[in-house]
Formats: C-alpha cells, sequence, structure tokens
C-alpha cells in the first residue's frame, strides 16, 4: 500500500504497532510519522509488515494559514531558519530546511487549539551563525510589520539556538514601546525527530503569544523533561549547554514565568500589554567588535579595529573589570587610549558572565576608568555587542553614546543582583 502524507493509517511493525499520521516518505528507506500521541517517529519501509487505513487524514491543508477554530486569538508565526525549520533527509542521514514554513503546523497541528496562526511569514531562512546586521534589521521590520497589526495578539518567531539571545536583544531594542508579547522559540532536535523539543517549545510560546507579557522573550525547556517552559527576558538569557533542551538560562535575573499544562505562572516582573505605539528603530552598525581579553593578549588587536574603520569595541573583561595595565609591551591603556582619542566607543562587560563591574575597587580598573571607557555593569557581553551596534547605527541614539549605552531601554541592566539569580 503506498503510502501518501497526511493519510491517517494503523502500522503494524516489526518493533510494534501504531496509529499514526504519514508526514512524509523523504526515500523508500524511511516513512516519517506523527503517533496519536503527538510525537514524530521514523520507521523503516522494510519494518513494515502491514497498514490498514484508518479513515480521513488528520492534518489536512491549512487554507491561508487560518486555524479552523476562528473564536481563538490570533497570533502570527514567523520563521528564520534553525533547527526547529528542518526536517530530516532519509537519503543522507542530514537535516535540511522546511521548504514550507507551513510545514511546521503539519507537524505540530496542536498549536492551532491554543491560537489561530493569520500570517506566516519568512523573511529569511538561516542558520543562526550566518545572520549578522542585515537580518536583524529585516526581522524588525518584519516583527515590526506584524505587531502594528492590531488584530494580532502576539508573534512567534523561531530561530536557531546558537546566536538566538543576539537576535532576542536586537529585537528587544529595535521595537521600542513593544504593546505585545514577541516570543522567541527554537529546538535542539528537528522537528520531524521523535527526541525533538520543539513541540512542548512552541506550545508554550503560543500561550505566551496570547498573554499579557509585553515583551521580546525566549521560551524554552525548563529542564530535560517534557513537562514546562521557561519566559526569559530577551537582554538577560544566554544558551549554556551545546545541545540539552534547557540550555537557554536566564543571568543575573529570574525567568519572568513558567509554562506548563496549568498554564502560565508569573515569576517575576513583566511589561503588559498596553495601547502604546509601536517605534521601530532598526538600524545597526556593522563596525562593532567584540573582544574577549585573555593573559598575555596583544593590543595591537585594538589598532588593528581602529584602523580598519570600526567604530565601537566591547571588551569582556576580567574580574571586576580589569584589562593589562602594567608598564609592559602588552599593557592595553595606550591603544585604548589611543582609540578613544579618534572617537572609538569602548564599553567594558565581565566575561564572568555572572555579577557586576566595579572599576574602583583595584587600581587597574581605576586606570582603565580613567581612559573614557564605559563600564557596564551586568550586561551581558553579547547584549552590550548588540546594544552598541544598535546605538551606533541609529543617528538619534548616537549623539549621545555614552548617556544611552547607560540607559535601561529593555531590562538589559539591574541595578540590584539577588542570591537566588546566580546559576539559577
Amino acid at each position: 500500500m503506498e503510502l501518501n502524507p497526511g493519510q491517517r493509517v494503523h502500522l503494524i511493525t516489526k518493533k510494534g504497532n501504531f496509529d499514526c499520521t504519514v508526514l512524509d516518505s523523504p526515500s523508500r528507506e524511511i516513512i516519517l510519522i506523527k503517533l496519536d500521541s503527538g510525537y514524530n517517529i521514523g520507521i523503516r519501509e522494510e519494518e513494515i509488515i502491514d497498514v490498514k487505513e484508518l479513515g480521513p487524514e488528520r492534518v489536512k491543508p491549512l487554507p491561508k494559514f487560518l486555524s479552523p477554530k476562528r473564536d481563538l486569538p490570533k497570533i502570527a508565526l514567523v520563521v528564520t531558519g534553525g533547527t526547529i525549520s528542518a526536517k530530516l533527509d532519509g537519503r543522507t542521514g542530514a537535516v535540511h530546511w522546511l521548504t514550507d514554513p507551513k510545514e511546521l503546523l503539519n507537524f505540530y497541528p496542536e498549536l492551532l487549539d491554543i491560537a489561530q496562526v493569520v500570517k506566516i511569514d519568512m523573511p529569511f531562512t538561516k542558520a543562526s551563525e550566518n545572520m549578522d546586521q542585515k537580518e536583524w534589521k529585516s526581522l524588525s521590520e518584519c516583527v515590526f510589520n506584524l505587531a502594528s497589526d492590531k488584530d494580532i495578539s502576539g508573534i512567534i518567531v523561531t530561530h536557531g539556538t546558537d546566536f538566538l539571545h543576539y537576535s532576542s536583544s536586537a529585537l528587544s531594542f529595535s521595537l521600542q514601546n513593544l504593546n505585545k508579547p514577541v516570543v522567541f522559540t527554537y529546538s535542539q532536535r528537528s522537528s520531524d525527530r521523535a527526541s525533538s523539543d520543539a513541540r512542548l517549545n512552541l506550545k508554550s510560546a503560543a500561550k505566551v503569544a496570547i498573554s499579557d507579557i509585553a515583551e521580546v522573550v525566549i521560551v524554552g525547556h525548563e529542564n530535560i523533561n517534557d513537562d514546562s517552559c521557561l519566559i526569559l527576558r530577551g537582554t538577560k538569557v544566554r544558551k549554556m549547554h551545546t545541545s540539552r533542551r534547557d540550555s537557554f538560562r536566564p543571568i543575573n535575573t529570574r525567568a519572568i514565568g513558567k509554562v506548563s499544562e496549568k498554564g502560565i505562572e508569573i515569576m517575576d516582573k513583566y511589561n503588559p500589554r498596553s495601547k502604546n505605539q509601536i517605534n521601530l528603530l532598526e538600524k545597526f552598525s556593522d563596525k562593532v567588535a567584540l573582544i574577549k581579553f585573555y593573559p598575555g593578549q596583544d593590543p595591537k588587536l585594538i589598532d588593528w579595529y581602529v584602523d580598519n574603520g570600526y567604530k565601537g569595541l566591547v571588551i569582556e573583561a576580567s574580574g571586576l573589570g580589569h584589562v593589562l595595565t602594567l608598564e609592559s609591551k602588552n599593557n592595553w591603556l595606550p591603544s585604548i587610549k589611543k582609540a578613544i582619542k579618534k572617537e572609538v566607543i569602548i564599553c567594558i562587560t565581565p566575561q564572568t558572565l555572572y555579577g557586576k563591574l566595579d572599576p574602583l575597587v583595584y587600581s587597574n580598573g581605576r586606570e582603565l576608568e580613567k581612559t573614557g571607557a564605559i563600564f557596564l555593569g551586568d550586561m551581558l557581553p553579547e547584549t552590550a555587542f548588540v546594544k552598541l551596534c544598535w546605538v551606533l547605527g541609529n543617528q538619534k541614539l548616537k549623539n549621545n553614546v555614552r548617556e544611552n549605552m547607560l540607559k535601561n531601554f529593555a531590562g538589559e541592566f539591574n541595578e540590584f543582583l539577588k542570591k537566588d539569580e546566580f546559576l539559577n
């Protein structure tokens, strides 16, 4: 019996019997199916003993991307690439991009029990390591246009994991006076794999997209189980593991909340929905660099950036905000002073991630502060990098860089750090 996508069947196989919906047949060797439990698996054709058709197809084409339940809140879906937008290639064993963003809804129709997906946009399809300031601008414009639609309750953005916190920071800054949720989510395993974390992440993201939380957030697994997700502020989050489901953790803050089958449990303050007029400041300079200081590092690296036209540098400093200041060939102060004299902005962040800078404790920190470098408290290095790109990219902000780098636009600073926020 030939198996076609959308077909409901009972499979009798060497590994067990399954009531399921056929998703795809990427090769003669492997057939992808969705179990009634919601999980997706691949079955080798040689393992199938018998097939019985169960009735009408379970996953139907979605006319104009509309959920059949018209009384549900309306949301938009933005697909940008990454593992969550990929599926297994049965011929090679590798993964490749979905050719149609609507495929994501066919993998996870449960999303449509929570909200109507009335618009789907795919501004680009890229792995997150291939994104830069151009993609931040494009994504900002895309989400701004969707968020400006009064009928749309919120927006879900699917994204690759490795540089997701760069994009969430970018939109946290570019979408000013945000009045509804913008929810980034992801998966560590492709959507058609049985072990994919996309199912819970997408369902949880949909719940947050129709919630009262009017911020740019990342929603993903709280732990390695499939029972709850955390809601994390877009500027205070970082990927902390290469492959775990719960790889994103809050840094120097608490999670805004937790999502489970019970609903949303609020754990920290947030900006609520409003009737604000959203403003877009979507430009990002590409003449900013992020430098990690290490013992013995040659300061000529700073000279190179200055000579090549860079306008801003973010330095991940050691301790409370230190670089090499001893009188030696590798003293960083002369190069930093030279850069600042040429109107290059120098910002300092903690490479420890947790904790807050304090240049006044040791003499080398005091000497560095005297150069005019801007100390950014507890701001994450990646967030500081994106913010400096944003400030230098928009003329309105560029006129007073120091003031704007020290202004708390999107929760990127915490005035007070609490004990329970460490390794949260």
